[in-house]
């Protein structure tokens, strides 16, 4: 009897200790006591949606390989933040056999205290608060494209909040440029907030 007894105390030791565990928040899993989720999102199209084609190159008058961007916000950037940088890039899309996808934006040197873009962010190599941008298309938002008989692609902006601002001058190729900013942001980077949108053209 006294063995079955302190085989159930064991047993109801280790159920103790395995809830215990179970409710303690797991080590370096970015709660930071609390703190609050970095989010980057718009009221454009629902997260994983498809992405209205006022956004897209096949945009009634859009521009060749351009479109007008859609308003992004952010929220709960990191302490320290001293910049953000923006990547969207078509995750089918294969640049000349390589493992660089296309380029559709990219946005560095933004403002610590911007929370977002605004839409329609104008063709221009630098924007009155400092920032850059590039694509594959110049200095503009290069809007989705993909053709209408296939598959949807998969468009994922990507923001990156920094410890530092980027001493990154843009290179004659956007995509080189993409490569420097990719490489300077390496070892600064305090918090990824991420957003997928789904386009093809319309048949």
């Amino acid at each position: 009897m006294g063995t079955i007894r302190s085989i159930l105390a064991f047993v109801a030791t280790l159920l103790s200790a395995s809830l215990a565990f179970a409710q303690a928040p797991a080590a370096g899993g970015g709660g930071g006591g609390g703190a609050a989720m970095f989010t980057l999102s718009t009221t454009a199209f629902a997260d994983g949606g498809v992405i209205p084609v006022r956004f897209s190159q096949a945009a009634p008058g859009a521009a060749p390989g351009e479109g007008t961007s859609p308003a992004l916000t952010w929220a709960n950037a990191p302490a320290n933040t001293r910049s953000f940088v923006l990547h969207m890039h078509d995750m089918e899309v294969v640049r000349n056999r390589t493992t660089e996808d296309q380029l559709h934006w990219l946005v560095w040197n933004i403002p610590a205290t911007a929370t977002g873009l605004p839409e329609g962010l104008p063709r221009g190599a630098t924007m009155p608060d400092g920032s850059r941008q590039t694509s594959a298309t110049g200095p503009v938002y290069r809007g989705p494209g993909a053709g209408a008989n296939g598959p949807m692609h998969h468009y994922v902006f990507e923001l990156y909040a920094l410890d530092i601002a980027l001493p990154v001058e843009a290179a004659d190729d956007p995509f080189a440029t993409r490569t420097k900013v990719m490489e300077a942001i390496q070892g600064h980077i305090l918090g990824k907030a991420v957003y997928l949108g789904l386009f093809r053209r319309p048949q």
